[in-house]
């Protein structure tokens, strides 16, 4: 009988330390989308962003290629985003499984299709949390393809502040 107890002493006390690990991701997760919902706004600069991230982060974005330390992850923030103000990127979803986190969201492109629905084109986000409200990993994952295709029947124009990826990216 006192082996019983103890496992399910055991177990209740894993399941209070995986609840108050969820409490945290989710405390960071919000603090993310804080960040980048002032982004989005013009509030704040998409370099904010990199606070969420430790040191040694790593980011892949499915057009930019991968950026390794929070210096590359800031400056890929300050380029993938530049001339992208009137564009929009709404939080759609999130689900968390131990220390990865997918969020759900879209790329609302300026404008509106022919029946008044968005110029949009979805994505995910997997993310893995390092603890003390930080991520070490971030992966963007939307169809390039489709993506060129709404800008291009969306008739969308890239400003003169928007940049281009480098022709010497890393994946």
């Amino acid at each position: 009988m006192g082996d019983e107890n103890d496992e399910t002493n055991d177990e209740t006390h894993d399941a209070a330390i995986d609840l108050d690990r969820r409490a945290e991701i989710e405390d960071a997760i919000a603090r993310y989308l804080d960040i980048r919902y002032g982004a989005i706004a013009g509030d704040r600069p998409w370099t904010d962003l990199a606070e969420v991230f430790t040191d040694d982060a790593e980011f892949v974005d499915s057009v930019w290629g991968r950026h390794r330390g929070i210096d590359a992850v800031a400056q890929f923030l300050a380029d993938s985003m530049a001339g992208l103000d009137d564009w929009d990127f709404p939080h759609r979803w999130q689900l968390i499984d131990g220390d990865r986190v997918v969020l759900g969201w879209a790329n609302i492109l300026p404008g509106e299709r022919p029946d008044g629905s968005p110029w949009e084109v979805p994505g995910i986000s997997v993310l893995e949390y390092a603890g003390g409200g930080r991520f070490s990993f971030e992966e963007d994952l939307y169809s390039e393809s489709l993506l060129t295709a709404v800008m291009r029947e969306s008739k969308f124009r890239p400003n003169d502040a928007m940049k281009m990826p480098p022709a010497d990216r890393t994946w």
